[in-house]
């Protein structure tokens, strides 16, 4: 199949979740051996168009990330791959609204692959995008539910989760043995105080925590600690591969997620996956609960769900009486092949369904 993605950023410039997200995709695809191109602002050093890497040919359509630049020349580059398929990066939207136009022409399907909404997108340029695209896919129900809001159809949404890899998850030793463990970005949605706020609640017991992650709120956090006297019982270690973060995490018992936006809760689900009980406190935006609770959750799922310090507290102790493990096997099912299974059928559905008309 010859696969066209559409981002104008490339973990080159940016490495967001959504980028990343698609074009760790792109490199899965090009390794199953289908034709993959991503169309994209020029990363390489050089004046030739297009630069080849890991299987997969990058086509530049503007030597830097001007928006209208390049929703103006995409369609002509589309034109020239005749793609079986368009796969295109929700932000912005006005390259989504070119790829459908383009897409019209040369009666093939857009798939829409939706991680958030961006705040500097503009609301209509999102639902002029929904409407034309075939398929969106989206992280979780919870950003379904958002792209709803836009306008898209019920019948055009495909949930697809992040993928984890459980082979370096079988294969990673863990490290030494903590209690909780607590992994994410230290920005402004990270809430990472109300984690330590209820480790304060326990600060008489015998217990230890590690903070994985660096960001803005990361100085802020330590002080938080010190100052509700736990910074004794907690390790903050900065932001580290996901091999040592798997380390950590097959060593400890608990995962705590608090952050208030998450459209999917990738590490939440690697320490779930590592055998730990995931404690999770409920957030308007966040999908992290749909990972312990509802139709989203694996049977047998090891989480429980809180909505404050103290009852996070209380569940930290009610998680003794589970015994610890190093891994989930029924996570298989997170797996990157099966992730991306689902993405080919997504576009062999997309197919099938623009030959009818």
């Amino acid at each position: 199949m010859r696969i066209v993605f559409v981002s104008m950023e490339t973990p080159h410039w940016r490495d967001t979740p959504a980028v990343v997200r698609l074009h760790r995709l792109a490199r899965a695809l090009a390794r199953l051996d289908h034709d993959v191109f991503v169309c994209c602002a020029r990363w390489w050093d050089g004046e030739h168009q297009t630069f080849e890497q890991h299987g997969i040919t990058y086509r530049a359509i503007t030597d830097d990330r001007s928006l209208r630049a390049f929703a103006t020349k995409l369609p002509f580059a589309l034109r020239k791959l005749s793609p079986d398929v368009i796969h295109a990066i929700n932000s912005p939207p006005a390259h989504v609204r070119a790829a459908n136009a383009t897409a019209t022409f040369l009666r093939v399907p857009v798939v829409v692959d939706w991680w958030s909404d961006v705040d500097s997108d503009p609301v209509r340029g999102y639902r002029k995008a929904v409407s034309g695209c075939d398929r969106i896919v989206v992280p979780s129900r919870m950003v379904a539910t958002m792209v709803r809001e836009h306008g898209a159809r019920e019948s055009a949404l495909d949930v697809i989760p992040e993928g984890i890899n459980m082979d370096l998850i079988r294969e990673t030793r863990p490290a030494s043995d903590v209690d909780l463990v607590y992994s994410r970005r230290l920005d402004e949605h990270a809430n990472v105080e109300t984690f330590l706020l209820a480790l304060a609640e326990l600060r008489r017991r015998d217990w230890s925590a590690v903070v994985i992650g660096d960001g803005p709120n990361k100085d802020t956090a330590v002080q938080t600690a010190a100052d509700l006297r736990i910074d004794d019982k907690v390790e903050f270690v900065g932001d580290l591969p996901i091999d040592e973060r798997v380390a950590y995490m097959k060593g400890a018992h608990v995962f705590a997620q608090t952050a208030e936006f998450e459209p999917f809760a990738t590490d939440l689900l690697w320490g779930l996956a590592c055998g730990c009980v995931g404690i999770v406190e409920y957030q308007v935006g966040s999908s992290a609960h749909e990972l312990v609770e509802g139709k989203s959750k694996l049977q047998g799922t090891r989480g429980r769900l809180v909505t404050s310090p103290q009852e996070l507290a209380d569940e930290v102790i009610a998680t003794r009486s589970l015994e610890r493990k190093q891994i989930d096997e029924a996570y298989e099912a997170y797996s990157y092949e099966s992730v991306v299974d689902r993405y080919q059928s997504v576009y062999e559905r997309a197919r099938s369904n623009r030959g009818l008309f």
